[in-house]
């Protein structure tokens, strides 16, 4: 049986991951809990298929334990928000480019060289006149985030020349569902659970993003895994929609059945400093391999909504 190890596996993306492989796969999470839980591998933690390492992937001691037998590497810890490395840009970039070095180096000492990296299939483009955009575009972020998104794919890039790495990396779209706790779709519910009657939106609301639904995204990360080709293969996942802001926000209402909210906008091209107002992959590589996405963007923030509610509680 295939044995992987799962950075970030106790967060949104990769505790779905883990559910996904669980049954076919001995699968070993590493995450330090900083953003993660372990509320999301609750099911997981009596199956003997299952271990849990909590430490980061800075440490190259844990790194070695946790990758011991290991097969395939699914490489989704990260410093998630955007803002956030906005304001704190060097501490971004230890995390998340500083981190998958040391994580890169403990790999290639242990001879482990296959790789599946979450990136940001919006972040690292910036802004583009080409959208669709194709994976051939150039890099021109706007971000901190995007920049360190982008200076990792760079290594896997070289490390897949130099040391015989085979990598994918995933450019995702804006990835949502369950477990889901920062982003759009979480800042309205935080905000309507504050005050019902009015929903604060950031920017004029036309900003449109491309959007996928997180058990999508897993089955896109695991059938390029099982077709993954040497060397270095950068593949945007997206659903093929994307939505305004202001559709969100209308659609959030709704499902929480909610009547006279008002909804003001705060104005303004972007969200915050290094928003990219749009958004839009080509995924014609992805769908060329047989992929499809299984959920609409709609649906999917009903069931974000959803599970959000029945972790925090209703709004009122």
């Amino acid at each position: 049986m295939n044995r992987v190890l799962i950075t970030g596996g106790a967060g949104f993306l990769g505790s779905h991951l883990v559910d996904r492989l669980i049954d076919t796969h001995e699968v070993v999470v590493l995450d330090d809990l900083s953003t993660g839980s372990m509320d999301n591998l609750a099911v997981h933690v009596d199956n003997k298929r299952f271990t849990f390492i909590e430490g980061r992937i800075s440490s190259e001691t844990v790194v070695k334990a946790a990758i011991e037998g290991v097969h395939t590497v699914y490489h989704f810890a990260a410093q998630p928000d955007v803002r956030l490395s906005t304001e704190l840009p060097y501490w971004d970039f230890e995390v998340n480019v500083v981190g998958t070095m040391k994580l890169l180096e403990v790999m290639r000492k242990s001879d482990v060289n296959r790789v599946v990296f979450a990136s940001s299939g919006g972040t690292v483009y910036g802004e583009t006149e080409v959208l669709p955009t194709p994976e051939s575009t150039a890099f021109r972020p706007i971000s901190n985030y995007g920049a360190a998104k982008g200076a990792i794919e760079m290594y896997l890039s070289s490390y897949s020349t130099l040391y015989d790495f085979t990598s994918i990396s995933l450019r995702l779209a804006n990835v949502i569902g369950s477990r889901l706790v920062h982003g759009v779709i979480y800042d309205f519910y935080r905000s309507l659970k504050r005050d019902s009657t009015i929903l604060d939106v950031l920017g004029n609301g036309e900003q449109e993003k491309s959007y996928l639904y997180v058990t999508d995204a897993v089955e896109a990360a695991i059938l390029l895994a099982t077709n993954l080709q040497s060397g270095f293969n950068p593949v945007n996942v997206a659903s093929g929609e994307r939505l305004k802001v202001s559709r969100i926000a209308q659609i959030v209402i709704a499902e929480l059945g909610l009547l006279d909210t008002q909804i003001e906008y705060a104005g303004g091209e972007r969200g915050w400093p290094g928003d990219i107002a749009c958004t839009d992959i080509d995924t014609s590589l992805l769908i060329s391999l047989g992929w499809q996405p299984r959920v609409s963007i709609s649906k999917a923030i009903g069931r974000c909504v959803q599970w959000l509610v029945k972790k925090f509680g209703p709004v009122e």
